[in-house]
């Protein structure tokens, strides 16, 4: 199990850094202002439903009907459903590029007239990413099922590619069309090359007919998934709406601490991948699996989670040390890293509902986190700003992780309260212990934030062992 999450980790690991890389260029470039706002709320639609299928949104509602199918109705199934996938994106995309004008004044209702424009520009040409973006997804079933999870890996990184070198060549003179552009031309080669794979998975040209009934009974599977998928972006979109209002440069610094604390979430995510794969193959052996994995994402992300709460003002100034307006990054970044563990909880959790065949349970503990959040995001910003997204998104996830844990097979404990409160005892270390203390200059204050997290790491390894749980 650690072994492939940490293949996949490293492949995944390289397009998670050119995202980030071509995040830090477009802001080094155009600055944490109204012009990077408007570009950060046009890619919030092809961003939302990249990281929903990234997430596994298809492969999770999708592993189960492979494996119950035969080898050649595999391929019937598999080559009818990309055909209807790929034309319903493609007309998802037209619907977008259309509609357009009203959706960038839902998603970014604080913008001025320009900003709208500009953002109403960039989204129609951003539309046509998606129909890479769900053929990789799809055609990555297969290779799931098998339990091959490197190519699909690198669709991250095929998609980030070409914006990171368009930014990096033009810098300044770099324009909003043809970073959208090279959007969708990686979006392209995200779904060319898991093509071959595809076509020997049992990909041919196949009729329609008969695709309704395969349809319905993927969306069976699939809305459940899709339900929980949608809470979360909405909530993303709440938050960007809400950062709108809160000055300019805050839509960007909301997407610069997201982006951040993805850097440590993306070896829980191929974690949480393979232990799905897992747990799916082996029944008698999913709750044994489940805390070898809750061990394994304590161990990764609360020494993350305490590094950058410590090392937030350095890693902002110096990736951005002559731009203004990034001060608000730090304590955003610092408290979703606060965030981080129980994030990755329930994220492994959810697996573990949908190994056993409970798409329901998830979605429910989902929506009401998703709810309570929204509930609170508004008035919390109101009182605490830019930090009142923080504390509404902890409520939110305390309150899924409550339910999730309310699963018949999880009644009799998963021993998660030792853990629960070490990593409590540490941010509160962290945070009020340790922080007032860290040297003024940057360089020692980020070694010192190193050093805080490779002791916590060390700590909760030595004490977890994950490995040898059994």
């Amino acid at each position: 199990m650690l072994g492939s999450a940490s293949l996949l980790t490293l492949v995944t690991l390289a397009g998670l850094v050119a995202g980030f890389a071509r995040e830090w260029l477009l802001v080094a470039n155009w600055g944490a202002g109204a012009r990077t706002d408007a570009f950060v709320i046009a890619m919030f639609l092809p961003e939302a439903i990249r990281s929903m299928l990234a997430a596994g949104l298809l492969t999770s509602s999708a592993l189960a009907l492979w494996q119950g199918r035969t080898p050649v109705q595999r391929s019937h199934w598999f080559s009818q459903l990309s055909m209807v996938l790929g034309l319903g994106s493609v007309a998802l995309a037209a619907l977008i590029s259309l509609a357009s004008p009203g959706l960038v004044h839902l998603m970014g209702p604080g913008l001025t007239a320009a900003q709208q424009a500009d953002t109403v520009g960039a989204l129609r040409i951003l539309a046509w990413s998606l129909p890479g973006l769900v053929l990789q997804a799809w055609w990555a079933v297969p290779r799931q099922a098998a339990g091959h999870f490197l190519l699909a890996g690198m669709g991250s990184l095929l998609y980030n590619l070409p914006a990171m070198l368009y930014l990096a060549w033009q810098r300044q003179q770099s324009q909003e069309a043809m970073l959208s552009w090279a959007f969708v031309g990686g979006s392209l080669a995200m779904g060319l090359i898991m093509l071959p794979s595809a076509v020997q998975s049992g990909l041919r040209p196949v009729s329609l007919r008969g695709s309704r009934a395969t349809m319905v009974e993927l969306g069976h599977k699939l809305a459940p998934l899709l339900g929980s998928a949608l809470a979360g972006q909405g909530l993303t979109l709440l938050e960007r709406i809400v950062a709108s209002y809160l000055g300019e440069g805050v839509v960007t610094a909301v997407n610069l601490a997201r982006k951040l604390i993805n850097l440590p979430l993306i070896a829980l995510q191929s974690l949480n991948q393979v232990l799905l794969s897992l747990m799916s193959r082996s029944e008698n052996e999913r709750l044994v699996l489940l805390k070898r994995g809750l061990a394994a994402v304590t161990v990764v992300s609360l020494p993350a989670a305490v590094g950058l709460m410590l090392g937030a003002p350095a890693l902002v100034g110096m990736l951005f040390p002559k731009v203004q307006g990034t001060a608000v990054v730090v304590p955003l970044l610092a408290g979703y890293a606060a965030v981080l563990v129980l994030a990755s909880w329930n994220t492994l959790l959810a697996r573990y509902h949908y190994a056993e065949g409970d798409t329901r349970g998830p979605v429910v503990a989902e929506l009401r986190g998703s709810l309570l959040q929204a509930l609170a995001l508004a008035p919390l910003a109101w009182v605490s700003g830019s930090l009142g997204i923080v504390w509404a998104l902890l409520a939110g996830t305390l309150l899924t992780g409550h339910r999730l844990l309310r699963a018949p097979g999880l009644q009799q404990g998963l021993g998660l309260w030792p853990q629960a409160l070490a990593s409590a005892a540490w941010l509160v270390l962290a945070w009020w212990g340790l922080r007032p203390w860290l040297s003024s200059d940057a360089w020692w204050q980020l070694a010192e934030a190193a050093a805080a997290g490779v002791a916590c790491l060390l700590s909760m390894a030595i004490w977890l062992r994950p490995w040898r749980l059994r």
